[in-house]
């Protein structure tokens, strides 16, 4: 039976990526994958593995070219955070880091809050804090 999930992402320039999610609060495990070509990026509290892999590797693991990411979306990477302020400062973490911002922090649905940018590579990315009080029922 499956026990993890691993998610793997193409990025341009594993270090540059590290510094970008550094920036903005992620951590990496260091001790898994850590090389020039990848990089072991932790999502939440459940630790969810996200490898960032050189171009290069990439296409060896996945056995397809890489899809132009200013000119097509399979993918939206959601997480959420614990209050509206962290939405905020996120946000401002990203375009500081050289994200991009296509969603700037908003209210949806009257009980969640978030915001939405694209990392150093175009990957989207979706923030949000969610008031489960709030929840239609």
């Amino acid at each position: 039976m499956v026990k993890e999930l691993w998610i793997n992402l193409t990025v341009n320039n594993v270090a540059q990526s590290k510094q970008f999610f550094t920036a903005l609060g992620f951590e990496f495990n260091t001790n898994y994958g850590e090389s020039a070509d990848s990089a072991c990026l932790i999502v939440g509290s459940k630790k969810t593995p996200v490898m960032l892999f050189s171009e290069s590797m990439f296409e060896k693991i996945n056995q397809l070219p890489i899809t132009d990411l200013s000119k097509t979306s399979s993918a939206l990477y959601s997480f959420d955070v614990e209050s509206r302020e962290e939405i905020d400062e996120l946000a401002i973490k990203v375009e500081h880091a050289g994200g991009v911002l296509f969603g700037k922090p908003a209210e949806n649905q009257g009980w969640m809050y978030g915001c939405a940018f694209t990392d150093l590579d175009g990957h989207r990315w979706n923030a949000l804090y969610m008031d489960y009080s709030k929840m239609p029922k």
